[in-house]
């Protein structure tokens, strides 16, 4: 019997081609499209899911309240809480600390930059899963000046020599070019985890050796820091105790500072995704719904292809269910060869959309700018997730032919009285509008996030960010020398030196500024340490008071300049106002200077923050070369050549700083990337479903056109007769897609602090869209229809 059913879905699939090529055509890419979207949504909700002790581990966060500046969420406790937790709390097994580095490696004549280092406290390889493919996990990181790399890297200094107890030489702001020993050699960091290196030294590196008092240090904010819990420990119930525990330790330093400190636990596998204080690697839970939305969408659109389709050419089967029902076949063996049908198609589709998810896979993680999967061959799982889903779309799109057809009455369809009656048509205009109005959807959106990113591109930023390179220079003895050497270079504009730039990590720095009503306003604010030369070459505008002069002796020890925002935040009612307030930095006591206006020194993503900046030399560790522009390839040779003239153990490393700025908008851009592909992928699947179905309403048409042709009906008026009904359809789409797309888009723009304003011509130009691609579609087989002989369509009558 199930031999028979296969082969009569086979006829009907050679006899019908075209139906069935677009219909196994819609269908695979559909389920190529999902597939690779939830391919995407399971690895980013699978981060740090890989440890064995997950459940038992705490990123330990803390909040940071200050009078006059209200609350400031952070991501990092205090350096001193985690071996203080260790210490007292007998719920805490062990602590970590993890604070990311970029190190200057020596090893002989290599020298390099390694940006993805980090230091981490001993028990870091007994907490994490982190394998070691050398050395023992308990004190790997245990002595000072220990160093673990893995095989990439260690491949890179030793070649295929063997890295255990050989040394290289490490420099950094705090390590003066010191010699570390190799202890041991882990495995490649997965790319599902929120923390990464590729090289990591021992934390007691900085606690025994060059800041010996880092484990006491209750004002510093820098590492992030994990703590690994007995497995009954009810998170709740130690977070009561961290008042008392900051009282004990630091009770009095918050209450002179007037800054006081409270800390929370946050689950290690919520860091990634469902943490509000962020980190240099997290995810957006918003974009993972909206892709699962999307992914819904495509599979959806694909089974209404087929659902329209199958029903639309019920009439050319219903012969052949009324001679079967005659000859004794029962309602139930009928609609199992019809779902059994739908299977097969899905079958087919699914073979092509794994080889064409196996051939897309390598430009998708391109897209999404992270390995998402090495091959979907490499995991059965993943070949196992596509198969039940298109065996469900099978089963599920198949149930209401399958219920339709096997519903004919053989006397009526013998007679050929047979009709599919009204509720087929209401169907089947209901599922294209339904197809549409996704498609309509993701092209406003896809329209809104396109004018987002160009507005975040074009923004004033209130800063020169064009022909600048950036130099890190971690040996403060050698600044002055290389800067004067570059200044000299023909190419070479004018140079700075700075803590940060635009774009780039910045300190905030605990202050006491004098606000308007006279008092000391306490606050942890933003802080950039630079020279006499950077309010100028980076164009900064001074709109009252000066900028640092060098005619002022007394600005490098006492002077202080501020934004705007700051000025706001210390509740002056103007720039000018603010001059000659005393503060208090660092050590450092003076008066403020000079006020500049506001620039974008972070993401447009972020509203401008209060800013100051004053002049401190030996915080200042990156030097900002602005050039001409013209040969820029000789320019850049004479920088390294100054440098390796100055510095000649030190790796020449530099970056633009219009590239560095830029990199903050990555993560949008690869949403707009994967938005928009998915997006034309939708739309190219519903008009695969309009094709064939115009193509077979055309067919029902044809004696209808011959007797319009022969009665004196144009070309133009048949194509205006066939397109209307599927144009009113399209319209309906638009009508309803457009306030979903408008309240969709608006929550996704509230992520930014400057954003467009969603105007009426983009859903105008996505309803246009629609209207031209439908009719486009339909027209070729509308005009095709037109053109033919009616004495051929009513001969065939």
């Amino acid at each position: 019997m199930f031999k028979m059913y296969f082969k009569i879905a086979w006829r009907n699939l050679i006899k019908n081609k075209v139906y069935s090529g677009i219909n196994i055509i819609g269908l695979a890419i559909g389920l190529t499209a999902g597939f690779l979207i939830l391919q995407y949504v399971n690895f980013e909700h699978s981060y740090d899911k890989f440890h064995s002790k997950k459940n038992s581990i705490y990123r330990v966060v803390a909040d940071l309240d200050t009078p006059s500046s209200g609350k400031m969420e952070s991501s990092r406790p205090a350096c001193a809480v985690p071996p203080h937790m260790e210490e007292e709390f007998p719920e805490v097994i062990s602590a970590v600390r993890f604070m990311r580095l970029e190190l200057a490696v020596r090893k002989d004549e290599i020298k390099l930059v390694e940006d993805k280092a980090a230091a981490a406290d001993r028990a870091f390889f007994e907490m994490f899963d982190f394998g070691l493919l050398q050395g023992d996990k308990k004190s790997v990181l245990q002595e000072p000046y220990s160093v673990v790399l893995t095989q990439e890297t260690a491949n890179r200094y030793f070649g295929n020599e063997s890295a255990i107890g050989k040394t290289i030489r490490i420099k950094d702001e705090d390590i003066n070019d010191l010699p570390f020993t190799v202890t041991g050699i882990m495995d490649e960091i997965p790319e599902n985890s929120h923390i990464k290196a590729n090289m990591i030294i021992s934390m007691t590196t900085y606690s025994k050796g060059v800041l010996p008092r880092i484990n006491d240090a209750w004002g510093l904010y820098d590492p992030a820091a994990y703590i690994l819990v007995h497995p009954n420990t009810d998170p709740k119930q130690l977070e009561a105790k961290f008042p008392d525990f900051l009282e004990r330790n630091s009770g009095e330093t918050m209450r002179r500072d007037k800054m006081f400190v409270s800390l929370f636990l946050e689950p290690l596998e919520d860091v990634y995704l469902r943490s509000e204080r962020g980190g240099e690697y997290s995810g957006d839970l918003g974009t993972i719904y909206i892709f699962s939305i999307i992914a819904i969408f495509i599979l959806l659109i694909a089974c209404i292809n087929f659902v329209n389709l199958t029903t639309a050419r019920s009439v050319e089967r219903a012969k052949e269910v009324g001679v079967r029902k005659v000859i004794g076949a029962e309602k139930r063996q009928l609609s199992l060869q019809f779902v059994g049908e739908s299977i097969i198609i899905s079958l087919i589709a699914f073979v092509i959309a794994s080889i064409l998810a196996a051939l897309v896979l390598p430009a998708f993680n391109e897209i999404a700018g992270k390995v998402i999967s090495d091959g979907i061959f490499t995991n059965p799982i993943n070949i196992a997730y596509l198969f039940l889903i298109a065996l469900s779309i099978g089963a599920f799109a198949g149930i209401y032919p399958a219920f339709v057809l096997s519903s004919f009455k053989p006397v009526n369809v013998l007679k050929g009285n047979f009709s599919t009656g009204t509720r087929g048509i209401i169907l089947r205009k209901g599922l294209v509008i339904t197809q549409f109005t996704i498609s309509i959807t993701l092209i406003i959106g896809t329209i809104i996030i396109y004018n987002q990113m160009n507005y975040m591109r074009s923004q004033e930023l209130g800063f020169d960010k064009e022909h600048t390179v950036l130099l890190p220079v971690t040996v403060s003895s050698a600044q002055k020398e290389l800067k004067d050497n570059i200044d000299n270079i023909s190419g070479v504009v004018s140079t700075t030196l700075a803590s940060a730039v635009p774009g780039a990590y910045n300190n905030s720095a605990y202050s006491v500024i004098q606000n308007s009503q006279g008092e000391g306003q306490i606050a942890n604010i933003n802080a950039y340490f630079v020279d006499h030369d950077f309010i100028s070459q980076f164009g900064l505008k001074v709109i009252a008071g000066r900028g640092f002069s060098r005619d002022f002796v007394t600005d490098s020890a006492q002077g202080m300049i501020i934004n705007e925002k700051a000025v706001k935040f210390l509740g002056y009612a103007s720039p000018k106002d603010a001059l000659g307030a005393t503060f208090s930095q660092w050590g450092k006591d003076g008066q403020i200077i000079g006020v500049i206006q506001d620039f974008h020194f972070k993401s447009l993503q972020e509203n401008i923050q209060p800013l100051t900046m004053t002049m401190k030399p030996d915080e200042t560790d990156l030097l900002a070369i602005k050039i001409t522009g013209n040969n820029i390839k000789q320019t850049l040779a004479d920088i390294q050549n100054k440098w390796e003239a100055i510095l000649p153990n030190d790796s020449f490393n530099y970056q633009f700083l219009d590239e560095n700025f830029d990199k903050q908008y990555r993560s949008q851009e690869r949403f707009g990337s994967l938005f928009l592909n998915f997006a034309v992928l939708a739309i190219l699947i519903s008009c695969l479903g309009l094709l064939g179905l115009a193509a077979y309403s055309m067919l029902q048409r044809k004696r209808e056109i011959g007797v319009r042709k022969v009665l004196g009906a144009s070309v133009a008026q048949v194509v205006k007769l066939l397109s209307t009904d599927f144009l009113k359809l399209v319209t309906v789409a638009f009508l309803i897609a457009s306030p979903l797309a408008w309240y969709v888009m608006n929550d996704w723009l509230s992520r930014f602090a400057y954003r467009i304003s969603i105007e009426w011509w983009m859903f105008l130009l996505a309803g246009t869209s629609a209207i031209i691609i439908a009719l486009a579609t339909v027209s070729f087989h509308a005009l095709k229809a037109s053109l033919a002989n009616p004495v051929k369509s009513l001969r065939t009558e």
